[in-house]
């Protein structure tokens, strides 16, 4: 059975999956990971840089006896997958890179890192989890599954947050998109407050073997909103 990595962003969790797990468990053997300072690892210490979160999940994988898989990255899980594929390209099989693009730091960005970093530390950790996982659905803190994604985002630390808005603001994987190898599949929800179409199109059109798929009526968390349609773009994509 082949395996499917499947790698949370920014304040998620493994538990955000259950859906993937359930539709393409029987095909694949479907690990989830919760990287350091998240979800059910929200004890560790989370690194401050991209590069060290890929390394961290390819030696979990490995420890897992895991040396071959196709992989899925979500918002800054996809930066840390690119670096995954750069690092050991002769691992990975299949590439998604869903909701997210190929620098960390976003033109036009509504609020600098410095002014993130602020926010979080006088707001706490709590209030900026539940405030951050309301932009990921189109119906907000209306979304059916807006409260448990929350909860998810609770988990985090504030070294955590602050850890991981350092790791986004540091880093850039524009020069590498030309020699990515893997066939790769980019997945967009046509109202990603995150992560707007330039930076979905950028991926689709700079790694030569790509494919684009845009799912209507949906924001950053598609396999939440949409999830029959996310896995059934998911599974005809793996099995091409």
């Amino acid at each position: 059975m082949k395996t499917l990595v499947l790698v949370h962003g920014f304040m998620g969790g493994s538990l955000q999956w259950t859906g993937q797990r359930d539709a393409l468990g029987d095909e694949y053997n479907v690990i989830t990971p919760d990287l350091p300072g998240y979800g059910e690892n929200a004890h560790l210490a989370a690194p401050d840089n991209i590069i060290d979160f890929a390394k961290w999940v390819l030696a979990d994988l490995s420890d897992k006896g895991v040396e071959k898989f196709h992989v899925l990255g979500h918002s800054m899980g996809g930066m840390i997958v690119q670096e995954m594929a750069r690092l050991a390209p002769e691992r990975v099989g299949r590439l998604i890179l869903y909701g997210t693009g190929a620098i960390g730091v976003l033109p036009g960005r509504f609020e600098s890192i410095g002014v993130s970093k602020e926010r979080a530390r006088a707001d706490g950790p709590r209030a900026t989890a539940r405030r951050i996982a309301a932009t990921w659905f189109l119906e907000r803190e209306a979304a059916s599954a807006y409260a448990q994604c929350a909860a998810i985002a609770e988990r985090s630390s504030l070294q955590a947050i602050h850890s991981g808005l350092t790791a986004m603001q540091e880093w850039n994987g524009l020069s590498y998109l030309p020699d990515v190898p893997q066939k790769t599949l980019v997945i967009w929800g046509d109202h990603d407050r995150t992560y707007r179409w330039s930076q979905t199109e950028h991926l689709w059109q700079s790694i030569k073997d790509a494919n684009l798929a845009v799912i209507p009526g949906c924001a950053h968390a598609v396999h939440l909103e949409k999830p029959h349609l996310f896995n059934t773009v998911l599974g005809e994509f793996l099995k091409l």
